[in-house]
């Protein structure tokens, strides 16, 4: 790519790349693998599509931020969805449904055996093809960033950067706690993402928004020494009483190691942001609370080794009628953030 050729301050001719910028894998300092996956999605499905209506909806940032000098020059590159990905979910889907409807029914586990089986091994080889693809990429010196699809498509990134970090710290935006242990039966449940990850040792875990979860997993946040929880009502009772977001930011990047992964579920945010999201609920934070959480994170001196950004579902039918794709464009300004801000934490690329 010759950079003399491409101008930021005109119309973005969509190129297979997240916004539309035209660096190539190869030349990247960090690579966006995009995972269409839905499979384990427990109330409504649709954020297989995040990944495409994201890159669709990211042509139309413009590519400045003043906060981050020539953003349009960070050497983004996209990598290929994953072959055959679509497909194979498309059926698995299919089989997590009848588990999922035998669960309601109070069927017999061994009615559904076969299809719960099913989804899990899938789970299993697309762990492992995100681990390979990943880790490949890593060891090139790049920093690797997952778009999603469901919350659980993160884990073969977490797994191959914990084999360059064997101690580091999660950042998890989300409205939920997602430490359960096998919701469902699904080993590798959208809400078991962190009960997996804090099986890995030297794996820490800060929590930002979370607002919906059960009394186990309160249980494991209240004995685990290594979670730390800032819930959203804990959040804004802290605000309500005087404190500033610039004071409650600097208590949640306090509590995370030097080096951070940031795993970011959409429903983090408030929901008139996502709306279409698998599971939105009330509350939530505004996008310049966690914008301005994000910058100060970069600004902080700690590590950012990665990210991922889930759970944008970017249209939905509601009663015969096509929604909009308001969520695919908040999705896309969210990535594009981490991308700014993980690359203004980073040192030259060369």
């Amino acid at each position: 790519m010759k950079e003399n050729t491409f101008n930021p301050n005109t119309i973005a001719i969509p190129n297979g790349n997240y916004f539309a910028l035209p660096y190539s894998v190869e030349e990247a300092e960090m690579v966006l693998l995009p995972v269409p996956w839905d499979v384990t999605t427990s109330y409504r499905s649709g954020t297989h599509k995040g990944p495409k209506a994201m890159m669709d909806a990211s042509s139309q940032i413009d590519l400045f931020d003043p906060l981050v000098p020539n953003a349009w020059e960070i050497r983004i590159g996209t990598l290929p969805s994953l072959r055959g990905v679509a497909k194979i979910n498309r059926v698995v889907r299919k089989a997590a449904e009848e588990v999922i409807e035998a669960l309601e029914q109070e069927r017999e586990p061994a009615s559904y055996a076969h299809a719960l089986s099913a989804v899990n091994n899938a789970s299993v080889a697309l762990n492992d093809t995100i681990y390979k693809i990943t880790k490949t990429q890593l060891e090139k010196g790049k920093l690797v960033g997952i778009v999603g699809g469901e919350h659980s498509v993160p884990f073969g990134l977490i797994r191959a950067l914990h084999d360059r970090y064997p101690s580091f710290g999660i950042l998890h935006i989300d409205a939920h706690a997602d430490l359960r242990c096998a919701y469902e039966g699904f080993l590798y449940s959208h809400a078991s993402i962190m009960y997996n990850a804090i099986q890995l040792p030297g794996i820490s875990l800060t929590q930002v928004g979370i607002r919906d979860y059960c009394q186990d997993e309160a249980k494991i946040i209240q004995s685990h020494n290594n979670i730390h929880c800032f819930t959203d009502q804990m959040i804004h009772r802290m605000l309500f009483e005087g404190a500033t977001w610039q004071s409650i930011c600097k208590e949640v990047i306090e509590k995370l190691p030097n080096h951070v992964y940031i795993s970011f579920d959409i429903d983090g945010l408030a929901p008139d942001l996502c709306p279409n999201t698998g599971t939105p609920v009330p509350g939530g934070l505004s996008f310049r609370e966690a914008d301005y959480l994000l910058h100060t994170l970069a600004l902080s001196g700690k590590k950012i080794i990665g990210f991922d950004l889930c759970e944008v579902a970017p249209e939905a039918v509601r009663q015969g009628v096509l929604t909009s794709e308001w969520d695919a464009n908040v999705g896309a300004r969210i990535l594009f953030k981490l991308c700014c801000y993980a690359h203004l934490n980073r040192p030259p690329f060369c």
